[in-house]
């Protein structure tokens, strides 16, 4: 992946980015977010084994409800995408988009329109979420996640711009183009950070999704708290629960003895 040219001078806000960190070791410790990210690698051998070429077109229900219920933006619409799609109409999505042989930014874009061909009752977000999800957790070393939570192009809100200088430019009309902005967005965040040390040395991209759930949990605490009554905010999730639940690791179905 290469620096573009909307990606002119600095990309990450690095006073910024450290300041969340400190932010958000304040409320978890660093042990908690290395078991967090420890549950990543164990995702990606789950979504690895599932998502093998030779494997998707075994695909049952369960499994892939479980992929669907493992990525926090179709978590509880599993079910009304399976009606939509039927397994082997998911499995065969789920099989051009990581084995597919175009660019991953046009398979991505296929995938989200079929995904937002069901309607109302899935958000406009959730195909490149779900299809950036399915291959990111596939190889991780190969493909980025793009979630809404780090990006939404729609409210323009998420947590990478706020960890990268208001230059960067990542919003487009185009899938596959946002897909790789995003992409050397986070390729920036990743190389900085650790230099940094807003995130931990030799722990690679896995800890770097951690990192980026970390600060928009802190913006979700910021936000809540300046809106929201004192007795709300008490309900809120940790920030290691909540991280958890963003990227997908909590109470997972693919994993059935990862703790609550």
């Amino acid at each position: 992946m290469s620096e573009s040219a909307f990606f002119s001078g600095q990309v990450v806000d690095t006073p910024t980015a450290r300041e969340f960190t400190e932010l958000a070791l304040e409320r978890v410790s660093r042990e908690e977010l290395r078991d967090v990210a420890a549950l990543l690698e164990r995702k990606v051998d789950a979504f690895g084994s599932l998502l093998a070429s030779d494997a998707i077109a075994l695909m049952t229900d369960v499994q892939a409800e479980g992929l669907l219920r493992s990525v926090f933006a179709t978590r509880r619409r599993h079910r009304v995408i399976l009606d939509a799609l039927t397994v082997d109409g998911f499995a065969e999505m789920c099989h051009g988009l990581v084995h597919g042989s175009d660019p991953a930014g046009q398979r991505l874009a296929v995938f989200h329109e079929a995904v937002a061909a069901i309607g109302r009752d899935v958000p406009p977000q959730a195909g490149f979420d779900l299809g950036s999800s399915l291959l990111h957790f596939t190889d991780p070393d190969r493909y980025w996640l793009w979630t809404r939570w780090m990006w939404d192009p729609i409210t323009e809100t998420g947590a990478l711009p706020l960890v990268i200088t208001e230059d960067v430019e990542l919003a487009t009309d185009d899938i596959a183009e946002t897909y790789r902005r995003v992409g050397i967005a986070i390729a920036f965040v990743n190389d900085v950070g650790e230099a940094a040390e807003f995130r931990e040395k030799g722990r690679g991209i896995l800890d770097t999704d951690v990192f980026l759930a970390s600060v928009y949990s802190i913006y979700l605490y910021t936000t809540l708290r300046m809106r929201m009554t004192q007795e709300f905010n008490q309900v809120v999730p940790g920030l290691s629960e909540l991280v958890r639940r963003l990227l997908g690791v909590h109470r997972s179905p693919l994993m059935e003895d990862v703790a609550a």
